[in-house]
């Protein structure tokens, strides 16, 4: 019998064959080139109807986390708004394919995060071409490294909180007029929030800001039915990794500290998103769901 994410398994053994590498891709980096590839759930994801006629919105949608989580709301029966750098057309475009196959209308719009205008016109479209909008997805992130603080460009200090911090409060602003009670809003944060390496500062402090900004909105957000949510990822193997995310020399070992002794793959957080945006999590708001591996968080 073929796997999917319901098959009884040994989370400890699984994705064995999927060993990370050193390798170096120019920024953002693309899913096409990463060897070895990772896992998006094309072959293991199935649906079963829990988001059927579900409109979403989600950034950074061409690869890694915001590609499978597009996989699997296609799967489970929504239509999908994908965002996404131009660079990143390639990886883009097969999301779309993927998508579509399972049925979904899926939109690409690609475009920078960092700027105001592009962010909140992602809604406007999104409203047009979906008839609305009753899921938001802030994935959309920008990581690299530093060694050292002295060092730190104020242009990445910038790009970093441009992209993970002030494109989700826009995003999210020009959405709220258009969701609905019952509409889920989901933040992608890191355990970098609780637990952050020290060649990772910026990007660790908008990942902190990220977890404030979901449970402050959840608790101004509830009384009208809108729920939102985080899921903080650990050790995933994506693009981000390999395109100065972490340094060259600690890729081999990616992911061996956690409990479970090995990275993750996107295809294993997909389930979570689709949790916090289906109607089962009804009573779960401002909760940041840690999918990392085992690593201790609050």
């Amino acid at each position: 019998m073929a796997r999917d994410q319901y098959t009884f398994t040994d989370p400890a053994a699984l994705y064995a064959d999927i060993q990370p590498r050193s390798q170096h891709q120019p920024e953002p980096g693309l899913d096409a080139d990463l060897a070895p590839r990772a896992d998006l759930g094309e072959e293991t994801y199935r649906g079963t109807g829990r988001l059927t006629g579900r409109k979403a919105l989600v950034t950074g949608a061409d690869s890694g986390i915001g590609a499978a989580t597009v996989i699997a709301f296609a799967r489970e029966g929504a239509d999908v708004v994908l965002s996404y750098l131009p660079e990143e057309e390639e990886d883009a475009q097969r999301i779309v394919r993927i998508a579509e196959g399972s049925g979904a209308k899926a939109v690409a719009v690609p475009g920078d995060l960092r700027d105001r205008d592009y962010a909140r016109e992602l809604v406007a479209r999104t409203v047009e071409e979906l008839g609305g909008i009753d899921i938001l997805v802030n994935n959309a992130g920008k990581q690299v490294y530093n060694e050292e603080i002295s060092t730190l460009p104020d242009e990445q200090i910038d790009a970093t909180l441009a992209t993970n911090v002030s494109a989700m409060f826009w995003i999210t602003k020009e959405a709220v007029p258009h969701l609905p009670a019952g509409a889920s809003v989901i933040n992608t944060t890191s355990i970098q929030a609780y637990s952050p390496s020290p060649v990772l500062v910026d990007y660790a402090t908008t990942k902190a800001a990220i977890n404030a900004f979901t449970k402050a909105l959840a608790q101004q957000l509830a009384p009208r039915g809108i729920r939102v949510n985080a899921v903080a990822p650990g050790p995933i193997w994506t693009p981000l990794q390999v395109s100065d995310g972490q340094p060259q020399d600690k890729i081999a070992e990616f992911g061996e500290s956690t409990p479970l002794g090995r990275m993750g793959q996107p295809a294993e957080l997909a389930p979570a998103y689709v949790f916090l945006a289906s109607a089962e999590s009804s009573y779960v708001l401002g909760e940041t769901l840690n999918v990392n591996g085992g690593m201790v968080s609050p």
